[in-house]
């Protein structure tokens, strides 16, 4: 079975016959012992560190479909390599454009994204307050808010409406989260633990939702919620909305309400705060760990994983498009 690598050491990444050879390198040049992985059992990559590979090594991850994903050293994602896109399509790319440039059906969908991130924001938030934590507020103005979304008719005021419903769901965090204080959301850089979590855990998702855009025939650049730009997967941004309390928050609140991440986990600066390399290996692992668990999906009447739950909404966004089915949000049900 495939799964994600991730390099968190700076190293020169070969090809010995069909293996990849990842040797890392200290800051002295010294090299540390090789890392042999099998090409056959590698989906994609997360490069954490500097990566020395040449052009011959990158044709042949191409060949094998394996995507690659760099992050700085504070965490920011930079860019992907993508595998050859064997999935084009003329078709699908016109409708993605003229359902963009249709005010009323692009508002549509930019609604339908937010309907199903504040449901799952819901969930998350009803799961603790049935444990004892006392979450009625946020709850109640998250439901408010909830009920001005269809009313939107500007993608402008839609934001407006989210971000109001992530304030409000941000605030309740501190009421989840045992031994850390989130305060205000700072990002850019993050300025504590709580804040450095959900921005590296929104770049893992963000990386998924490229992922499995990619293994469809949807452009990543031609997005409904948030604006297309220059240089950016802005559809990867659309989908992670409704994954992100799925993925990544409930993560969160488990790494921390067990104390798997602890203050040594992060390495505090000037107005900036991270995640140590010892850290991102424990949040990874937990992150993967939910990537993998699975829920018996109430249309396919069978066991799906969260991970493959991301590619399942793309159909769907792909199926909307093309006027074949409309598009309804994934919305966590237990």
């Amino acid at each position: 079975m495939k799964k994600s690598y991730y390099l968190f050491n700076p190293g020169r990444l070969s090809r010995k016959d069909n293996t990849l050879k990842f040797v890392p390198v200290d800051e002295n040049g010294t090299e540390g012992q090789p890392r042999y992985i099998p090409v056959e059992s590698v989906d994609d990559m997360y490069v954490f560190g500097s990566l020395d590979a040449n052009s011959a090594l990158y044709s042949f991850l191409g060949q094998n479909g394996i995507c690659v994903h760099f992050f700085d050293y504070y965490e920011n994602y930079t860019g992907s390599f993508m595998a050859r896109d064997g999935l084009l399509s003329g078709r699908m790319l016109m409708a993605q454009a003229n359902f963009y440039s249709n005010k009323q059906r692009r508002m549509v969908i930019a609604q339908r994204f937010i309907e199903g991130a504040s449901h799952n924001m819901l969930k998350n938030l009803r799961y603790y307050d049935s444990r004892g934590k006392d979450l009625s507020a946020p709850i109640e103005r998250i439901e408010q808010l909830q009920q001005s979304v269809p009313q939107t008719t500007q993608i402008d005021e839609l934001m407006g409406v989210e971000g109001n419903i992530r304030q409000a769901y941000y605030d309740a965090f501190n009421l989840i989260i045992n031994d850390f204080e989130m305060g205000g959301r700072t990002k850019q850089p993050p300025q504590n633990p709580v804040n450095a979590l959900i921005s590296f855990g929104n770049m893992m998702c963000y990386s998924q939702c490229l992922r499995a855009i990619h293994q469809t025939q949807l452009n990543p650049t031609i997005s409904y919620l948030h604006t297309p730009g220059e240089r950016r997967y802005s559809l990867a941004l659309d989908v992670a909305e409704i994954f992100k309390p799925l993925l990544v928050d409930r993560v969160i609140f488990k790494v921390l309400n067990k104390r798997e991440l602890q203050d040594k986990h992060f390495a505090e600066s000037l107005n900036r705060c991270l995640l140590n390399e010892s850290g991102k290996k424990i949040f990874v692992k937990a992150f993967e760990e939910r990537l993998g668990e699975t829920i018996q999906h109430r249309t396919l009447k069978r066991s799906v994983s969260y991970k493959h739950l991301v590619k399942l909404e793309c159909y769907k966004l792909s199926k909307h498009l093309l006027g074949i089915e409309e598009y309804r949000p994934f919305k966590m049900w237990w």
